[in-house]
């Protein structure tokens, strides 16, 4: 599979509790520190639902 790097760049308050609990899930915890995932469907949707709030790049 394909690897992504998935940066938050903008602040997740102010935000719905579904928006910050994705964030959580993807494994992000501070701004602008990078994580990386397999870019499995599961992932995709997560990034497709808080795409606003990231960067993506692939690997």
């Amino acid at each position: 599979m394909a690897k992504v790097v998935i940066t938050q760049v903008k602040s997740a308050i102010d935000r719905p509790a579904r928006q910050k609990a994705t964030i959580q899930a993807l494994g992000i915890k501070k701004l602008n520190v990078p994580v990386e995932h397999e870019l499995t469907p599961n992932i995709a949707g997560m990034i497709r639902a808080v795409r606003h709030l990231l960067k993506v790049e692939n690997k």
